[in-house]
């Protein structure tokens, strides 16, 4: 039985959470929040005991492993923290917000089993996808594109002291939003070979120093690939990524693929399990969580350990490292 502790105790840490009081081989034993009463609150709901930080937490108990859903600078540096330990770490996205964090989270990994969670290539119309690129039977792959349309509004920053600011989040509709997606991108074609990348801030401007909008071209596993992420729309609408292959299109549209080839249009529906938080996300929390447990138990490499998220790691602070001055100059 693995002891957990869960670090970090906003939305996110309810979703892990649940997946972990369902689990047989998981016990939620500590809860970890600089806001007390909200450790407070999830040991009452959950079990186990409250501290008001990372460290308390680890000197008090004996822990297998954390969940860290802390905002995005501290997952690197608590993820060593962690593994110093030789405690197994399991962290929300991003796995990190710049090339120095990237380097101590490679030296944690080297310490104790560190994954991250890329909860929606679990998704089965993401497996599914991908097995049908692997195999060839469309040719290969031309092109992509998908298209990132959500809402955030000024509400949404102002209620959190770490959204929106450089330091903190890392970025905004990029890192945060749209992580997924990028990731998806790499795990469906391949590593970048080539991006340019556009952000600004369209709605926000006064209220956060990060973008809402992203706009990227990149090269993936030699295919061309487009990137559209905006957090200004009314609502927030299903991820759609499209994948043209030599003779077929894929769409992968919130739980759904849809293939378009001659043969005319073919509707693929799956059973998945209920969305534990924003249906939006997607689904797959509960699968990537269970799968880290099993790999610790096998003494199995993890799908999502930190070799895995290298390539999407790189082409996050790429895009960064282009659009963050364009941000300052409109600021200028």
């Amino acid at each position: 039985m693995y002891q957990v502790g869960i670090v970090g105790c906003g939305g996110i840490a309810q979703v892990h959470a649940r997946v972990l009081d369902q689990l047989p081989d998981t016990r939620l034993a500590a809860f970890a929040d600089i806001v007390p009463e909200r450790a407070q609150k999830m040991a009452a709901a959950f079990g186990g005991h409250a501290y008001a930080s990372m460290e308390e937490m680890l000197d008090a108990e004996r822990l297998d492993t954390v969940h860290l859903c802390t905002p995005h600078a501290l997952h690197a540096p608590m993820a060593w923290a962690a593994a110093g330990r030789g405690i197994a770490v399991f962290t929300e996205k991003p796995p990190v917000t710049s090339r120095e964090q990237w380097e101590q989270l490679e030296a944690a990994a080297a310490l104790a089993p560190v994954g991250v969670c890329f909860q929606n290539r679990y998704n089965p119309n993401v497996q599914d996808a991908r097995r049908i690129i692997a195999e060839g039977e469309y040719g290969p792959v031309a092109g992509a594109r998908a298209f990132v349309t959500w809402h955030r509004d000024a509400a949404y920053y102002r209620d959190s002291a770490w959204r929106g600011a450089w330091a903190t989040e890392g970025g905004s509709a990029l890192i945060n939003q749209a992580i997924h997606t990028l990731d998806l991108l790499v795990f469906l074609l391949g590593p970048c070979r080539r991006v340019e990348t556009r952000m600004a801030n369209h709605t926000l401007r006064g209220v956060i120093e990060t973008e809402d909008t992203v706009e990227a071209y990149m090269e993936l596993g030699g295919a061309p690939a487009l990137l559209y992420v905006s957090n200004a729309f009314a609502a927030n609408l299903p991820v759609q990524i499209d994948i043209q292959l030599k003779s077929a299109l894929l769409r992968l549209e919130a739980d759904g693929l849809e293939i378009r080839s001659e043969n005319g249009v073919e509707r693929r529906s799956y059973q998945t399990d209920e969305p534990l938080g924003k249906g939006y996300w997607g689904n797959g929390h509960l699968a990537c969580i269970r799968d880290f447990y099993q790999s610790l138990t096998r003494n199995r490499p993890y799908a999502n350990d930190v070799a895995s998220v290298r390539e999407t790691a790189r082409l996050l602070l790429d895009m960064y490292a282009q659009g963050k001055p364009q941000l300052a100059a409109d600021r200028g």
